[in-house]
């Protein structure tokens, strides 16, 4: 087992997809994932949590599993989404000057993926 964490930078949904895909595909397999919600990839958390929108599923899915570790809390303010994130209930992180600390997880001894 490997211990993974996915930072989703990119604000393109078809990426943030792609990136949600990987979280799931690693942990069906048995590894253990952290998801990191970062930059512009916070815009998207509005759109996601819609019935029937493109992924929603795909996110829905993310929640259950609790593979979504943390969205940033500077760039959810900037890109507007922060109190959809609270909403949401999402655990919002800003530890390190407003955005999530990656050291965590390298002292944890998990590869960080950025994407």
């Amino acid at each position: 087992m490997k211990k993974i964490a996915l930072l989703a930078y990119n604000g393109e949904l078809t990426c943030f997809a792609h990136v949600m895909l990987y979280a799931l595909d690693l942990n069906e397999k048995g590894h253990d994932v952290k998801l990191i919600i970062e930059g512009a990839a916070t815009s998207l958390i509005t759109e996601l949590a819609e019935d029937g929108k493109p992924f929603a599923n795909l996110y829905a899915k993310i929640r259950e599993k609790d593979l979504l570790t943390c969205i940033c809390k500077a760039c959810s303010q900037k890109m507007g989404t922060l109190e959809e994130a609270e909403r949401q209930g999402l655990n919002i992180v800003g530890d390190m000057q407003g955005h999530p600390s990656i050291e965590q997880y390298i002292n944890d001894g998990f590869q960080v993926l950025s994407f």
